[in-house]
C-alpha cells in the first residue's frame, strides 16, 4: 500500500486527488498540508510541513509554488519521491529542482493529463514523418479566468514539435495585420479564452491540399488529479533524478 501525503490538500485539485487515492486500491491517504489543520477522510492535516512526522511514500503537490522549499525539504528528508504540479514556478524554483534532483526523485511536467503527454508523443512523431511540407498551427482554448497566454502546455507540444526540425523553428504568438506570407521556419501559437472551458489543445499539420489534425480535450481537472496519482505510483522506489509523464508512458 502506497502511503501518499497530499499538500494542498484543502484546495480543490487537492480534494480530487483525495477522492482517487481513497478510491485505488494501492493508495492510502497518509495525510496532508494545507494553510490550516484539519483533517481529510480520517486522515491528519497539518498547517505545516514541520509539524508532519510521518514518512510518505510519495508526495504529491498542488499547492502553490511559494510552498516549494518546504516539499523539496521534507522529500529529501524522508528520501520521498514528489510530484510537483503547483504552477508559477521561478527561474530560482527550477533551480532548486535541479539541485534537490540529484539526492531525490522528483517529478514535474507541464499537464498531468496522461492524454496530453500522449499527444505530446505524437505530435513529435508527426512533424517529424511530415516534414517542412506541413505548416504547424498550434491552437489552445481555457476558461475566462486563465492568467497566462500562452497556455504552458501549447508552449510543451510546440517545442515537441520542434525538436523534429533541431529546433529551428521560431515560434509566432497570434497574428494581426498585413504579416505578409507565411514563413516556413514558423509554428504559430494561438489563444482563446472564454467561458469554463477546461483545457483544449490542437496542433494543425496544414499540406497542399490536406490537413492532419491531432487534439486533446479535458472535460474535468480530474484528469489532471488522476495523472498524480499515476504518477505518484510511478514514483515509487525510483532513484534520484527528474521524471517527466513520458517516463510514466514509457513504462507502461
Amino acid at each position: 500500500m502506497i502511503k501518499i501525503l497530499i499538500s494542498g490538500i484543502f484546495g480543490h485539485m487537492g480534494r480530487n486527488v483525495a477522492e482517487l487515492v481513497e478510491a485505488d486500491k494501492d493508495c492510502s491517504l497518509l495525510c496532508g498540508v494545507d494553510l490550516r489543520a484539519g483533517e481529510m477522510n480520517g486522515a491528519p492535516v497539518y498547517a505545516s510541513f514541520a509539524d508532519v512526522k510521518e514518512k510518505a511514500d510519495a508526495v504529491i503537490d498542488f499547492s502553490s509554488a511559494a510552498n516549494l522549499k518546504n516539499v523539496l525539504a521534507y522529500a529529501e528528508k524522508f528520501n520521498c519521491p514528489a510530484v510537483l504540479a503547483a504552477t508559477g514556478y521561478t527561474e530560482a524554483d527550477l533551480k532548486a529542482i535541479d539541485e534537490a534532483s540529484k539526492k531525490v526523485a522528483l517529478f514535474k511536467t507541464a499537464n498531468l493529463s496522461v492524454g496530453i503527454n500522449l499527444l505530446q508523443k505524437l505530435v513529435k512523431e508527426a512533424a517529424a514523418f511530415l516534414g517542412e511540407a506541413f505548416d504547424i498551427e498550434i491552437v489552445e482554448k481555457h476558461h475566462n479566468l486563465k492568467k497566462d497566454a500562452p497556455s504552458g502546455t501549447a508552449l510543451m507540444l510546440a517545442e515537441s514539435a520542434n525538436e523534429a526540425f533541431s529546433g529551428n523553428k521560431n515560434f509566432v504568438y497570434g497574428r494581426e495585420g498585413m504579416v505578409g506570407a507565411r514563413d516556413k521556419r514558423e509554428i504559430g501559437i494561438h489563444a482563446v479564452r472564454g467561458g469554463t472551458i477546461v483545457g483544449e489543445h490542437e496542433v494543425m499539420f496544414a499540406g497542399e491540399d490536406e490537413i492532419v489534425t491531432l487534439s486533446h480535450s479535458a472535460r474535468s481537472k480530474k484528469v489532471f488529479a488522476a495523472g498524480a496519482v499515476t504518477a505518484a505510483k510511478f514514483m515509487c522506489g525510483k532513484p534520484a533524478g527528474k521524471y517527466t509523464m513520458q517516463d510514466v508512458l514509457a513504462d507502461e
